[in-house]
């Protein structure tokens, strides 16, 4: 057993409000120089809808994570034979035209615009090449259109919905869309890692954050083909890769990630776990539907005995144990199964869960009359108004029932929670919600008091990083003082 220590986030979709108060603190942070405008390294999607870059989620076309084939798994993208042919051009690279090309507006026209009959306005011009252009298209141009034909209905989740299915997210009576903020996952299979021909990208074998060394970047540009989420960026301006860091500078003074600190919803959770590295290629073989169950197998319980001593034979230091004793991702993910992991069928195994959105319906329009489709204060969760069916193809490689044991259980958490501070639900309709989700009131409330009731120190719990420590475990600390680490065990090597 080789234990090692992952920083693990959580996104709760059910309290986020789309604000993009996360993607504005991101940018302001980390990409306001040249060659980074098209950068969001946090964005805030809305779903059903093409997402950014557009159809991001179509691997027909951008190849991104791994697949087996013959009983291996290897890179959709890439491999040993098309390295040298793709290293000036890959044809699965999102082009400039996929994200957006960035622009400003020529504000002196404002002020210096000669005196005239009409109000003087500021064109739009491109911020790569200085000259007026027509805007088209934005990193979340279709905001609020879930549902418009314009824009959802080229979601790729969409393909495997029956016509009824579709018809339910796209009538007007009807509407429906969430929002879906997305960072890099710093996956723990990472698929821009295994592309790199340079070893410029790495996972720090203390935390698991997946960073690139900018000094061994070559602008190869095969990170980002490989990377299925597209969170990994070319810098027109240097030559260089870039991607999300995770704020690891915070981290490593104890602060949560800028925009995990500025969530106005509090919807973002941080904390560490604990998992078998040695069983990693043998989850990424099983088949699709198994996947979820496959990932949570890898992380390991904090609290077993067992698992604590092979931590310590593993060099991870007592304290970070007791973190991921005390970690929210632990709870979501291993002990309440309520968050999944985004397209897990890419088997990089993502580190970034999502607890999905609950989107009840209290009635819907009939021709010229309104009629109730529940006869109760909550709906039944198969008649919420994105389908399962959608909710599956996105959190759970389409198995339907991971996503609707955490939905069942939302439910159950919120007709509690209504027995124990309204009590217009009875006590017995309560608990047989409670019983039909696996669930018991004492988990109800822990669950209640985690989602709508926790501290800053609640929903942070952030690992010592011992980064001293961490260095001297591969070499002398005074001579990689001003990088940024390795890892426990080995160096980046050449892929």
């Amino acid at each position: 057993m080789d234990v090692r220590s992952q920083i693990a986030l959580v996104f709760h979709l059910d309290k986020c409000i789309g604000c993009h108060t996360c993607s504005i603190a991101c940018k302001n942070v980390w990409t306001d120089r040249a060659g980074t405008e098209y950068m969001w390294w946090n964005n805030v999607e809305t779903k059903p809808g093409t997402g950014y870059p557009t159809r991001w989620e179509d691997q027909e076309s951008y190849r991104g994570g791994w697949r087996v084939e013959d009983g291996v798994i290897e890179l959709r993208s890439t491999g040993k034979a098309r390295i040298v042919p793709n290293i000036f051009h890959n044809p699965s690279m999102p082009s400039m035209d996929d994200y957006y090309e960035p622009w400003t507006y020529k504000y002196d026209d404002l002020f210096n615009a000669p005196e005239g009959d009409d109000q003087p306005t500021a064109r739009p011009i491109s911020m790569v090449t200085g000259e007026p252009i027509n805007v088209e298209a934005g990193p979340n141009w279709d905001d609020d259109l879930g549902g418009s034909e314009v824009y959802a209905k080229n979601d790729p989740n969409l393909e495997d919905l029956s016509p009824e299915q579709r018809a339910q997210l796209s009538s007007v009576e009807r509407l429906v869309f969430f929002y879906l903020p997305r960072i890099c996952n710093h996956c723990l299979n990472p698929a821009c890692v295994a592309a790199c021909p340079s070893g410029a990208l790495y996972k720090r074998g203390e935390d698991g954050i997946v960073l690139l060394n900018q000094s061994r970047c070559r602008g190869w540009r095969a990170c980002i083909p490989a990377c299925p989420y597209k969170k990994t960026y070319y810098n027109w301006s240097t030559g260089k890769s870039e991607k999300c860091i995770l704020c690891f500078p915070r981290l490593e003074s104890g602060q949560a990630p800028a925009c995990f600190h500025s969530c106005v919803g509090r919807i973002r959770y941080l904390g560490n776990v604990l998992y078998d590295a040695d069983r990693i290629s043998s989850a990424a073989l099983r088949p699709d539907h198994e996947l979820v169950d496959a990932q949570r197998e890898l992380i390991l319980d904090p609290n077993d005995p067992a698992v604590i001593a092979a931590a310590r034979e593993s060099g991870v230091p007592d304290a970070v144990v007791e973190s991921a004793q005390r970690s929210p991702a632990w709870k979501f993910v291993k002990e309440w199964k309520l968050a999944l992991p985004l397209h897990v069928e890419h088997r990089t195994f993502p580190m970034l869960f999502y607890v999905p959105p609950l989107l009840p319906v209290m009635s819907i329009a009939d021709g010229n009359l309104v009629r109730s489709d529940v006869s109760q204060l909550f709906g039944e969760v198969e008649k919420v108004r994105a389908p399962i069916a959608y909710l599956g193809k996105l959190f759970a490689a389409g198995n339907d029932g991971k996503v609707r044991y955490a939905l069942k259980k939302q439910l159950a958490v919120r007709l509690w929670r209504r027995h124990v501070t309204v009590g217009d639900i009875s006590a017995e309709a309560a608990r047989d919600a409670l019983a039909q989700a696996d669930c018991t009131s004492e988990e109800a409330d822990a669950i209640y008091r985690l989602t709508a009731l926790a501290t800053f120190d609640d929903r942070f719990v952030i690992p010592p990083f011992q980064r001293e420590m961490a260095l001297e475990m591969l070499d002398d600390p005074h001579v990689h003082r001003a990088e940024a680490g390795f890892g426990f065990r080995t160096a980046p090597e050449r892929a």
